[in-house]
């Protein structure tokens, strides 16, 4: 048994895979690059950094192991992943004013793990103070949270009507994105200038409400139609989209406004004096 989910340091996001077998965390060695060194392009970086030093990069190479976790595109890829002390081996080969307080931040993880596993509430707890540390709005928040568990009993039902591979989960869903807001999941992020970052998390209130309503709306058809399989989830997954889709146009026919939107909350750019824009 094992899972994967993401974690912040200082506002970064860090995918993370737990093998509840071992009880061993692994990060993604690239996410932890891009944390530590603001690289634009962390994979290119990590190259480099274990062709200069090959002692690392020999380390990695045996050590760390291809775990699956969440890419850019939605889909469960293979990426190197590291335990505690391999993570700690590539901080050692990394300059930066980050890598004492990204120490404890690894110390930390671990330990909340630990409470999670004992008390499942603490997960939610936590998830609510980190987008309070990110600035959301308790309204905000409260519709995160709410979509989240309508999600979370709509991909209950894709597995449990035989709907099982990632991949397939992420069509499903892009099906529904698509159908609702004109975009796939994709173009929605290449929208709002997102890269790693989870859309979700950078939707605005509408936003939430219309996936929200989507997803409800695809689970109780495919509920009444009882679609099993990929191809039936499919077509109720569109059906769901589309009861979406007409409620946005209804909406923005009242108001002239898009409900579909480019908004973020992305950090500040900053310029090439390090300022702010």
């Amino acid at each position: 048994m094992s899972q994967s989910n993401l974690v912040l340091f200082e506002s970064k996001q860090v995918r993370r895979y737990y093998d509840a077998d071992t009880e061993i965390w692994y990060f993604s060695v690239v996410d932890i690059v891009e944390a530590l060194t603001e690289s634009k392009n962390p994979t290119d970086y990590l190259k480099k950094l274990r062709k200069r030093d090959a002692e690392l990069g020999l380390f990695l190479g045996t050590n760390c192991p291809q775990v699956d976790m969440i890419n850019n595109d939605g889909k469960k890829r293979k990426t190197l992943g590291g335990n505690v002390e391999q993570i700690l081996r590539l901080i050692q080969s990394i300059t930066s004013p980050k890598a004492e307080p990204f120490k404890q931040w690894l110390a930390k993880v671990g330990y909340e793990r630990m409470q999670e596993i004992a008390d499942p509430s603490q997960s939610i707890d936590r998830a609510r103070d980190n987008w309070q540390k990110l600035g959301r709005s308790e309204k905000w928040i409260q519709q995160r949270m709410t979509g989240q568990e309508t999600r979370n009993k709509l991909t209950d039902y894709w597995k449990e009507s035989g709907v099982e591979k990632s991949d397939e989960f992420a069509l499903l869903t892009n099906i529904i994105h698509q159908e609702w807001t004109g975009l796939t999941v994709k173009k929605h992020k290449d929208l709002k200038g997102l890269k790693s970052q989870n859309l979700r998390d950078h939707m605005t209130e509408g936003e939430l409400i219309f996936t929200a309503l989507a997803e409800l709306s695809t689970r109780q058809i495919a509920e009444s139609e009882k679609a099993k399989g990929l191809q039936q989830n499919a077509r109720a997954s569109k059906k769901g989209g589309a009861i979406a889709k007409d409620a946005r146009k209804a909406l923005e026919s009242k108001t002239g406004k898009s409900v579909v939107s480019g908004e973020n909350f992305l950090p500040p750019a900053k310029d090439k004096n390090g300022l702010k824009e």
